[in-house]
């Protein structure tokens, strides 16, 4: 149980060290006046201490364990040592550095869970470095979950100020999530989003919009019969279950701003369907949050930039906006797990 008088601190991972992960730690670090909770991050200190002086004029100090991170926030970026196997350049990405970048992410996952960080926000990725590392995972979600364990369901959420939306398919082909879109896995999702709603978000009766696959929601089968055969029946076993979930409604009319007043969420069933609306609403602050975790996991809804790298000209609004998120659905699950 978290102790709301005296907060753990978050626990930020590395991400890929030739992007821009550490300008957009350190960046966020400097905002630490704007309201952010502590955090410290997994990271190797001699990389970071050279990337806070150079963009923020900053200071990191080595810590030993995530207890002394609080005390150190106000006066400097406290790291806990994670070291890169070979140095790091800004856009050029080295295999040898692939373990401690999943090492970052498995350490700040059992920190969480022995009690003793708050919840995890993770820096971005580059899954092709970390596959040739034998990593077994599609990406940050599938690992999280095996790491919570194996009767685990990840669900990604993708939210910003007046959108969420939910991918019931997310990292395969557009064709192989037509392919392989169920009825089954589209009430998990609802589920599961209808729970994280209530619990993590604070909405006492969530509203969820079904987006259809079809355009037109099928035309009645004419473009499709996924609509009549998947999707309707799906949305009726969610409202037996007293879930308040309507649809399918056709994607092109569901997420201008009327729309967006109807509902809480959106299941959508392939990933651009749900990051296409979220990232033109709000490309710079869109946050990505796993649901089904037994442990509160966000991270910055983009990737590692390797065009900018190095430039100074990363954009940390989304790192900023994680670390709040992450803050106040592991406060709110306080309060309703005490």
């Amino acid at each position: 149980m978290i102790d709301e008088k005296h907060p753990l601190p978050l626990a930020v991972t590395m991400g890929e060290p030739a992007g821009i992960s550490g300008e957009i730690t350190c960046k966020a670090w400097s905002r630490r006046n704007e309201g952010l909770a502590p955090f410290f991050v997994i990271d190797d200190p001699d990389r970071l201490e050279s990337e806070s002086r150079r963009l923020v004029g900053g200071a990191v100090t080595v810590i030993s364990a995530p207890e002394e991170a609080a005390a150190v926030f106000a006066r400097a970026l406290p790291v806990l040592p994670e070291p890169l196997a070979v140095s790091s350049f800004p856009g050029r990405t080295e295999p040898a550095n692939a373990r401690a970048v999943i090492a970052s992410i498995a350490r700040a996952v059992a920190l969480v869970r022995e009690g003793r960080a708050r919840a995890v926000v993770t820096n971005p990725i580059h899954k092709k470095v970390l596959y040739g590392a034998a990593f077994p995972y599609p990406g940050h979600t599938e690992f999280l979950a095996a790491l919570a364990g194996s009767d685990v369901r990840p669900v990604m959420m993708l939210a910003c100020p007046g959108l969420r939306v939910v991918p019931v398919t997310i990292h395969v082909s557009l064709r192989e999530a037509v392919a392989t879109l169920k009825m089954a896995d589209i009430i998990a999702c609802g589920r599961i989003t209808a729970h994280a709603l209530a619990t993590d978000f604070g909405i006492a009766r969530p509203r969820l919009a079904v987006a259809a696959l079809n355009p037109h929601a099928g035309e009645g089968g004419a473009m499709g019969e996924e609509e009549k055969i998947l999707l309707g029946p799906a949305i009726a076993t969610l409202q037996a279950e007293g879930i308040d979930a309507f649809g399918p409604v056709s994607a092109d009319t569901l997420f201008h701003a009327k729309a967006r007043a109807g509902y809480d969420a959106v299941l959508c069933m392939y990933h651009d369907q749900a990051l296409i609306p979220l990232k033109t609403i709000d490309f710079a602050g869109g946050v990505n949050i796993t649901l089904g975790l037994p442990f509160v996991r966000t991270s910055p809804d983009h990737g590692t930039a390797f065009d900018i790298a190095g430039s100074g000209r990363a954009d940390e609004s989304s790192l900023v906006q994680a670390l709040r998120m992450a803050q106040a659905i592991a406060a709110r699950r306080a309060k309703v797990w005490t």
